[in-house]
């Protein structure tokens, strides 16, 4: 089957491109269609790294659903992408996304410049199934209403879809990295957060 032209350009031309479209609106559909094949790991990226933004107090709930839905579909190892329609309708203002695409742009040329495919066989079924659980963890996590814990999760996922576009092993092993830092800080919130509720309690009357 020959290859879209999507899948042979770098993530970043394709999004700026996405960007210099007359259209208002954005939808989540027209960014996947623009991927072709790729169209998983990119929107993988995308939502991660939205996730990485100081949003509001259930911000990254909106994107941490989506990105249960995509890991899951590479967990049971999809043969391509399915959304909801639903799902596929939404989007952003194209003014809002040329405002804060310089903002990652940067960051996504220089991994793009430094990554290449090596040690492939960590991205065969075993691997790929992996990658979908790990996303798919990571995504239920930033559901949570968890303070602050939505940056170390979402970088792992944003890195991790990264290493799965440009099947790059040592950026797998880097996503795999930031998930096990994202465990140790998430476990370490929850304790001192335990520990907090404790100390309040204690003062109560009558505890």
């Amino acid at each position: 089957m020959a290859r879209s032209v999507h899948d042979e350009k770098p993530l970043s031309q394709v999004l700026e491109e996405i960007t210099e479209r007359g259209d208002e609106r954005i939808t989540i559909g027209q960014i996947a269609d623009s991927f072709g094949g790729r169209a998983l790991g990119a929107l993988l990226l995308i939502f991660g790294l939205a996730c990485t933004l100081p949003l509001p107090p259930g911000g990254t709930t909106v994107f941490g659903l989506p990105l249960v839905l995509l890991g899951a579909q590479l967990f049971v190892g999809a043969p391509g992408l399915w959304m909801p329609e639903r799902l596929r309708r939404r989007g952003v203002a194209a003014a809002d996304l040329r405002r804060g695409l310089p903002h990652v742009l940067p960051w996504l040329k220089r991994a793009e410049n430094v990554s290449r495919p090596r040690m492939r066989f960590m991205f065969g079924g075993f691997g790929l199934r992996t990658i979908g659980l790990v996303c798919t963890v990571l995504g239920v996590v930033l559901i949570l209403p968890i303070p602050f814990g939505n940056l170390a999760p979402g970088a792992a996922v944003s890195v991790l879809a990264l290493s799965l576009l440009q099947r790059d092993g040592a950026l797998l092993l880097l996503g795999y990295g930031l998930t096990a830092a994202s465990a140790a800080v998430l476990v370490l919130a929850a304790e001192v957060i335990g520990r907090a509720a404790g100390s309040v309690l204690a003062l109560l009357p009558g505890a």
